[in-house]
């Protein structure tokens, strides 16, 4: 046996003698020399760098959406499907006395009727866990929903809430922010204060901001409630399977959130709850958190069969979360060219009957409230209070366009009154780059300056103004 040892390629005797030379050198790793990147901002071209943006782009799910063919909760039906109603208590704050129920599980069609007793943890929130799943001991708005019935039709479901009896003591109820503010007002939450959450911002020295103002302002705003009307109302398909896991088609928007709220209600494991996120018509913040989900799920479980429940308008209105109403205290100073020295804020929140998302919308309103505005002496002080009403939560920017509601019809109200222009009052004011927040943050990239002129030339703003 031979052994060829011709090499296929020919040997390089200078790379190795270096290799002998160096061995230490060959072994070090390769280091890429560093890139220096451009400091300036790049402007994208159309097509280039950002091709989508200024493009016409079709909508993957647009074609469904037009032709009416998307499927929403509403258009799945179940093998076996109930259908789930929940009666409300149409009172703002009482004890409840006794419910009966007995009329209504005698129905034909009606295959079972839950109350709050029956719920393993009968309370949620996203913050706090002030809300009940269905009221057992006592009610503290109209919308709490105090029994749920599962039948084998939607109308049966109706009849049978009419069919169930509840027997309330009434109890003392507070409907204004801040009357319930006041220590003699009623508790919402006894033994517990109605204000539940508070927040301070100080810059400066406020008294010797309005003591050096030529003029000082007040005036106080108020905000209503509004409800979010999704064109799709809140809905739950509820289904167990043979091995005791739980399964929720639902139109909440932060299923995360909501799968350990409502593993907690269930008293579960959060790995045998499944969370299906639908396709959603319309939230915009009202479907934040669970609603109707632990009650279907606790009728599926008890009938063996799926469960579904739809709110009907009614009760998108009078048991899903709303905008804050604010009352909103505003104290301004200024000089006599309308440059702000001082700016005092009081803002009271209506949180409704529990807390949902009213600590975040405390905060964000507070950090915003004196505007965007340079205020070299800032005073802010916010409460949120229960009250026994409809609950507020998250609504588009929530906490946001309250206050800026106010603080801009302050600004208009100053330039009025001192005879100038709104948008010259507002230039000489606003936010620069490198300004520094209430809250003492150094603001980059400030564009609100530019943002005003370039509005005012395109509406035209300055024509046919002195």
């Amino acid at each position: 046996m031979t052994v060829d040892t011709k090499l296929e390629t020919p040997v390089d005797t200078q790379t190795m003698e270096q290799a002998v030379l160096e061995p230490a050198t060959l072994r070090l790793p390769a280091v890429t020399p560093p890139v220096p990147f451009p400091i300036e901002t790049l402007v994208p071209d159309t097509r280039q760098q950002t091709p989508a943006v200024g493009q016409r782009a079709t909508r993957s799910d647009g074609r469904l959406h037009g032709l009416g063919q998307t499927k929403y909760i509403d258009d799945i039906t179940l093998p076996g499907m109930l259908y789930a109603r929940i009666k409300r208590a149409g009172v703002a704050s009482a004890r409840i006395v006794r419910v009966d129920t007995s009329a209504a599980e005698a129905m034909p069609g009606v295959m079972a009727v839950l109350t709050g007793r029956e719920i393993p943890v009968n309370s949620f929130g996203p913050s706090f866990q002030d809300q009940p799943v269905l009221a057992d001991e006592r009610v503290f708005h109209a919308g709490d929903g105090v029994a749920a019935v599962a039948a084998v039709t939607e109308q049966i479901a109706i009849d049978a809430l009419e069919k169930i009896k509840v027997e309330y003591e009434p109890l003392p109820a507070v409907f204004d922010p801040v009357e319930a503010m006041k220590e003699s007002a009623p508790k919402v939450h006894p033994p517990n204060s109605n204000i539940y959450a508070t927040k301070v911002i100080k810059r400066g020295d406020l008294d010797r901001g309005f003591a050096e103002s030529a003029h000082v302002f007040e005036r106080q705003f108020r905000t209503q409630m509004v409800e979010h009307v999704p064109l799709e109302p809140h809905a739950t398909l509820a289904e167990w399977d043979a091995n005791g896991r739980v399964t929720l088609w639902t139109t909440l928007g932060r299923i995360t959130l909501g799968r350990t709220d409502i593993a907690r209600t269930l008293k579960m494991p959060v790995n045998r709850i499944r969370v299906v996120g639908t396709i959603v018509g319309g939230n915009f913040g009202g479907k934040n958190e669970i609603t109707q989900e632990p009650v279907l799920a606790l009728l599926s479980k008890k009938t063996g069969r799926p469960v579904k429940g739809v709110f009907s308008r009614r009760e998108e209105f009078i048991s899903s979360t709303t905008r804050h109403p604010f009352v909103m205290d505003y104290k301004t100073g200024v000089d006599k060219e309308g440059k702000i020295i001082a700016r005092k804020v009081r803002l009271v929140l209506d949180g409704g009957a529990y807390c949902s998302w009213s600590e975040t919308t405390l905060g964000k309103a507070c950090i915003l409230a004196p505007g965007p505005y340079n205020i070299d002496n800032v005073h802010v002080e916010a409460f949120v209070v229960y009250t026994n009403k409809t609950m507020t939560g998250a609504m588009r920017g929530f906490g946001a366009p309250q206050v800026c509601f106010a603080y801009e019809s302050h600004m208009d109200d100053i330039a009025a009154a001192l005879g100038i222009d709104p948008l010259e009052i507002r230039l000489r004011n606003v936010f620069d780059e490198g300004s520094i927040s209430p809250t003492g943050q150094v603001l980059h990239s400030v564009v609100v300056r530019d943002s005003l002129l370039t509005a005012a030339e395109r509406f035209g703003w300055r024509e046919g103004r002195p």
